[in-house]
């Protein structure tokens, strides 16, 4: 699911990234976070994200504070990044972000420290070595479809044709395909389409299937699987220890797809 490195790699993308947004129908789901009304009207600033992709670079978009379902409390400590693909995620406040996007999707990356596009889109994968947040929107009908497949003989068997289907096309190896879980990772279905997962730290997993390196802190996230494609959501979310606390905050967030409408 981490995306290719060099940007012709984001082909096929005709006119601009607004033609190519996302609408992800994703059913509210329960993530043992559950709302009350006095949450759901509780109020996190709102952080627009510069975008780069197939047709150029584009400008961060401007927006309203953005209404999240969390304690009074934890929300003044998160705000909203969204990019100009229109969906974004919740991250702590005074964080940086940069999407790219192209013909197998857009990801949004939020980071403590400032994001080098360049850095991005450079032959040499840049991967996030500290705390950071990766949302990614794949499409499995475009060349985003390795990823999904991937992510799908994983942890979705009920989905294994999709796999055979894409193995079968000789375009990738079988082998770039293997079939079960990390040995490492803790998971949490939630459906035969939505998994929570954790990738312990130092691990290789789901949570490593991103730019996010492996390091001495968990990552955490949640894969779901939408649409006839399939395609797939994914969210990785690594947080220094004294953070920690606001993981569950923002995978539910990305669950009730509140992040992506």
């Amino acid at each position: 699911m981490a995306l290719k490195s060099i940007r012709p790699a984001l082909c096929g993308v005709a006119g601009s990234i607004l033609a190519m947004s996302i609408h992800l129908p994703l059913a509210a789901q329960s993530t043992g976070v559950k709302p009350s009304p006095e949450q759901n009207s509780v109020s996190v600033p709102f952080v627009g994200c510069e975008s780069d992709g197939q047709v150029g670079p584009i400008e961060a978009p401007h927006g309203n504070s953005k209404s999240v379902a969390v304690p009074p409390e934890v929300a003044l400590r998160l705000a909203y990044y969204q990019a100009a693909s229109r969906f974004g995620v919740l991250a702590p406040r005074g964080w940086y972000c940069f999407s790219t996007y192209g013909s197998n999707g857009s990801s949004l990356f939020v980071s403590p420290n400032p994001i080098s596009a360049a850095e991005l889109f450079s032959t040499k994968l840049k991967r996030f070595e500290g705390p950071a947040i990766q949302i990614s929107a794949m499409n499995g009908d475009t060349s985003g479809r390795f990823s999904v497949a991937r992510t799908i003989a994983r942890v979705f068997p009920a989905h294994s044709s999709f796999v055979r289907r894409v193995i079968a096309e000789g375009i990738e190896p079988e082998s770039s395909f293997p079939f079960g879980p990390y040995p490492a990772d803790k998971l949490k279905y939630l459906g035969t389409e939505k998994v929570e997962y954790q990738t312990p730290a130092n691990a290789e997993g789901l949570g490593t299937d991103s730019r996010l390196q492996k390091n001495s802190n968990p990552i955490s996230g949640v894969v779901i699987l939408y649409g006839k494609e399939p395609n797939l959501l994914y969210l990785s979310v690594r947080l220094s220890p004294d953070q920690r606390d606001l993981v569950r905050f923002i995978i539910g967030h990305a669950e009730r797809n509140e992040a992506l409408r």
